[in-house]
């Protein structure tokens, strides 16, 4: 049996050949991993702001494509949508928000979660075992198709819960 840390570095391997391959295909300048404090759909977070900041740098190691950071303070907010609006307020960017399958479930419940789909284009992980209830979702039913996209990459069933735990 494979341990977290195999499959942590598995997950990631599979995630990151993924990346590289949309960052050549959509021709992507980077990729921001926006980190919050606070998950708006669970009670409490297990891990503090300063440690998930420093998880998501480790994770993504020397790369500079992959940009971690922290704009609530700046915006103001904690909304997509609104992180959305400061980083494109020039409108000089294509924006491609990046999620899992298990998201895409339940994105219909997220603010204004209509006008994310209008300024971005949705890039779905599919996750095992969430594709096909992704496929039944609000969203997906309620949204151009032109504007969503399913990744595939080699799939390892593990969470980001369980991957902070390691």
């Amino acid at each position: 049996m494979e341990s977290w840390g195999e499959l942590l570095i598995l997950h990631i391997r599979a995630i990151w050949k993924s990346l590289n391959r949309l960052k050549k295909i959509l021709e992507l300048k980077n990729i921001i991993w926006a980190v919050t404090k606070q998950n708006p759909f669970k009670n409490t977070s297990k891990t503090n702001l300063k440690n998930r900041i420093k998880f998501a740098k480790k994770v993504i190691g020397k790369n500079d494509f992959i940009k971690v950071k922290f704009y609530e303070e700046k915006v103001l907010s904690n909304k997509t949508i609104d992180l959305i609006n400061y980083l494109n307020k020039d409108k000089k960017f294509e924006i491609y928000f990046i999620m899992g399958a298990d998201n895409l479930i339940n994105f219909h419940k997220w603010y204004k979660w209509k006008s994310i789909i209008k300024k971005c284009n949705l890039l779905v992980f599919d996750r095992q075992g969430y594709k096909a209830k992704s496929l039944k979702s609000v969203t997906y039913n309620g949204v151009n198709k032109n504007k969503l996209s399913f990744i595939n990459f080699k799939k390892v069933n593990i969470s980001s819960s369980q991957l902070r735990k390691i």
